[in-house]
């Protein structure tokens, strides 16, 4: 086989491999997605795959079991079987199943019939009910109506962007103004000081949560957000130095000496010059930064605290596991809230994200 040929088996396989992948890796947003809009009594019975059409039994007809002796052998519409047989379901001669349902003493005959169906009973109440923070009412399939208290996601949601957003500017600035520094202007003591902010990657931030929250204590700002974005800022300023260094340090020398040459401060090249080129790795970052401060659990515990009107999107959903562990119609709503911000985030800096990872990784 010629080569080109050879070339493009290879390119097909590995371009099947990846679609396999993706699809299956997105099986279980797309259930959740699906059961977000499913209400309790249909998640309950059925699996999410059922709200497109599928074939199944249908029940079309519904009698008492009168003079039949569940005891021995039983013929009912021209086909015998025991008790056991007709509780599992016996094959018909029109294609359907014949299905005893309920004990021996209080039961009834089903006949049923497979036809096309799906569940299209798809509400918006889940969100409604998860979003609202005051009472909604739920109508039951059987026309019914309960009032039910709201879980208020909306707060926890808009104290999530209040504390992500800060959290993952700070860095970012604080990080570009130091690998600058590190890769641009002479300093005493710069590799030393370097290799000590790339070591700080290896700390756990577990070791540090109880005396960073001693200090928080003494200084009277437990419980803030600002107790949250310095946190954050502390955690994730080795990462966004190293990764930013990377790239600033492979920028084209000839372009800051021309600006030095003009006069240019290390301010203004910095501001007209470092911040425009650089940013695929500032968006590199951004996109780490904000999915993990948006998912973080643990420092919004340690620091916030169970305080109801500053718990952000991860604390109100373990929330909700914790007091509505059955209902899984409202689990899945909540999860999918938190999922949106994230999406819009990465899908609108994604074109940068590949070029941001690969800056330095080859020189020439």
């Amino acid at each position: 086989m010629d080569a080109p040929g050879s070339k493009r088996i290879f390119r097909w396989v590995i371009n099947g491999a990846l679609a396999v992948i993706v699809i299956v890796w997105s099986i279980p947003t797309v259930g959740l997605f699906v059961s977000s809009f499913r209400d309790r009594e249909e998640i309950a019975r059925t699996g999410w795959w059922t709200v497109f059409p599928h074939r199944e039994y249908v029940t079309t007809e519904t009698y008492a079991p009168e003079g039949l002796d569940p005891n021995g052998p039983m013929t009912i519409e021209g086909v015998t079987a025991t008790f056991e047989e007709f509780r599992q379901g016996v094959p018909a001669a029109d294609g359907g199943q014949i299905l005893w349902v309920g004990n021996k003493r209080n039961g009834r005959i089903e006949i049923q019939e497979r036809q096309w169906a799906y569940f299209g009973n798809l509400t918006l109440q889940n969100y409604g009910q998860v979003l609202a923070g005051k009472e909604v009412e739920i109508r039951r399939p059987d026309g019914t109506t309960r009032t039910q208290q709201g879980d208020n996601l909306t707060g926890a949601f808009l104290n999530s962007v209040a504390v992500a957003v800060p959290a993952t500017v700070i860095p970012i600035l604080i990080a570009a103004f130091a690998a600058y520094g590190f890769a641009w202007m002479n300093f005493p003591g710069r590799r030393t000081l370097f290799v000590m902010v790339v070591a700080l990657l290896v700390v756990p931030l577990q070791i540090s949560l109880i005396p960073i929250l001693r200090d928080y204590v003494r200084l009277d700002i437990n419980g803030t957000f600002l107790a949250v974005w310095l946190a954050h800022t502390g955690f994730g300023l080795p990462l966004a130095t190293y990764l930013l260094y990377n790239y600033i340090s492979q920028l084209p020398r000839d372009i800051l000496e021309s600006a030095f040459v003009d006069g240019a401060s290390h301010f203004v090249v910095f501001r007209r010059l470092i911040l425009p080129l650089s940013v695929p790795a500032l968006a590199s970052f951004a996109i780490f930064q904000f999915l993990w401060v948006w998912n973080d659990y643990l420092v919004a515990l340690v620091f916030i605290g169970a305080k109801a009107d500053s718990e952000v999107l991860t604390q109100r959903l373990a929330g909700l596991i914790g007091s509505k562990g059955d209902d899984w119609h409202l689990l899945t709503s909540g999860a999918f809230i938190t999922m949106l911000l994230p999406l819009l985030v990465f899908f609108a800096l994604q074109r940068f994200f590949v070029r941001g990872l690969l800056a330095g990784s080859v020189k020439g």
